[in-house]
């Protein structure tokens, strides 16, 4: 599956899925409302790296961006957002664009990864701890989850050394 560094025009691709991915208010913490420009401005920012992956058609499936966690001497911490269009969920881009981003993060000098808000019932979170990311811990009801009610949400970490 090919995996490459978005760009702008790329960006209208993106929008339907992660427009309907933060609007079920199931796995993000963002506002459901967020308007197309603000979550332009959240991807897309300066400071990340985005990438996206295609279908053999040339489909843009899934998307995902790499930054820095904190800054200053922490600075080589990372962080990482992943979205894979609901339609194709259970086909591998999430795990495919996981791999990537663990990779990139290295080349780029990041010595870890850390995700600060993983919603627990997310099944992501079987993925990420498939990929050596362990939970150091649990914010516990900080979440209002539309079916689950009050969940937790889970700080995530894996070295990257």
């Amino acid at each position: 599956m090919p995996i490459r560094r978005a760009v702008a025009d790329d960006w209208p691709r993106i929008w339907p899925f992660w427009h309907r991915i933060v609007a079920a208010a199931e796995t993000y913490t963002w506002d459901p409302r967020t308007s197309e420009d603000d979550a332009r401005a959240l991807w897309m920012g300066p400071a990340k790296r985005v990438y996206v992956a295609e279908d053999a058609a040339g489909d843009v499936v899934g998307t995902a961006y790499l930054t820095a966690n904190y800054g200053g001497p922490a600075s080589r911490v990372a962080n990482a957002g992943f979205m894979v269009d609901p339609d194709r969920a259970g086909q591998g881009i999430g795990r495919a664009l996981a791999e990537h981003l663990l990779a990139e993060a290295r080349a780029h000098g990041y010595r870890a990864m850390v995700f600060n808000a993983v919603v627990e019932t997310n099944p992501a979170v079987g993925l990420w701890a498939s990929l050596g990311f362990r939970i150091l811990g649990t914010v516990p009801q900080a979440f209002d989850h539309p079916r689950h009610g009050r969940v937790g949400l889970h700080i995530m970490y894996r070295s990257l050394e």
